[in-house]
């Protein structure tokens, strides 16, 4: 019988933690996957471990609260299985859906939940920075991502394992691996999921979040394709530098301006920059 170890991060969760094992529990139950059920209790507190005990999940406790991906992290290296499966601990995301997720687990390294069914209750504010961010995570990693940091995913433990030394600690952990995954040419699946409205208070802050996401989904990418990045960069110095350097000389009646000398020597410093990073990118996947 295939094994799954099915990881839930918890902080301060005393309120749904309950009732996410106990829909956990008999979906699985019902299905022809073994598995264990792990709480990451990350700090709490309230009562969230001792509800997880009770609920019979195989309880780890952090002494303070390190963050998700911390709490993910701590959850995959003690992982008794191949395969991992995690969920919050919020209830927002449906245990009905597992089943469907670990079903395609044969064919693929790793299979997301993606936010985009038929009944999805995200906050509206919420919307425009996640539709921002996957288009442009979709281009820098040249393949499509309907959703990106999703919290319901399924992938191979030896694959994550891999990728730990840039997992962070904190909400971008699913980001992170969505990245790595897809920037190393892994198999990844999407499957359309409904996504329920969270009961209690969000731990996620929008507007300083978001832009945490921005400047990870760029670092990420220049660590795996950094000519995707610095490439365009420079182009776009360079092509800046042009526009500069015909509207001094038209315009001001000038034949060199100090601006279109920096612009253009920068898009060469950062082009090159880029060539020797994917020279380093490439030189450390070989050996």
């Amino acid at each position: 019988m295939k094994r799954v170890s099915i990881i839930i991060p918890a902080y301060n969760e005393e309120g749904m933690i309950g009732r996410v094992l106990s829909e956990v529990n008999k979906v699985m139950k019902n299905s022809n996957w073994g598995y264990e059920t792990m709480v990451i209790d990350d700090g709490s507190s309230d009562g969230t471990g001792r509800i997880a005990e009770k609920k019979g999940a195989r309880l780890i406790s952090h002494l303070r609260n390190r963050g998700y991906g911390a709490a993910l992290k701590t959850g995959i290296r003690n992982a008794k299985n191949d395969t991992i499966l995690i969920t919050d601990a919020d209830g927002t995301y449906p245990a009905k859906e597992i089943p469907q997720l670990l079903k395609e687990m044969k064919d693929y390294d790793m299979v997301v939940g993606a936010r985009t069914g038929e009944e999805v209750r995200m906050p509206f504010f919420r919307r425009p920075a996640k539709f921002f961010l996957n288009r442009l995570a979709s281009y820098l990693s040249e393949r499509k991502i309907p959703d990106i940091n999703s919290g319901l995913r399924a992938f191979k433990k030896d694959i994550a394992l891999k990728y730990f030394h840039i997992l962070p600690p904190k909400f971008s952990f699913t980001t992170t691996l969505t990245l790595a995954f897809l920037s190393d040419d892994y198999l990844v699946k999407y499957i359309p999921i409904d996504y329920r409205k969270r009961r209690g208070r969000s731990k996620i802050r929008p507007l300083r979040d978001t832009w945490a996401f921005l400047l990870l989904i760029i670092r990420t990418i220049i660590y795996f394709n950094p000519l995707k990045v610095l490439l365009p960069l420079a182009s776009f110095l360079f092509l800046l530098g042009i526009v500069v350097l015909f509207y001094s000389k038209f315009v001001l009646q000038q034949v060199m301006d100090i601006t279109v000398i920096l612009l253009i020597v920068t898009s060469l410093l950062v082009a090159l920059l880029g060539l020797i990073a994917d020279l380093i990118v490439k030189r450390s996947i070989r050996e």
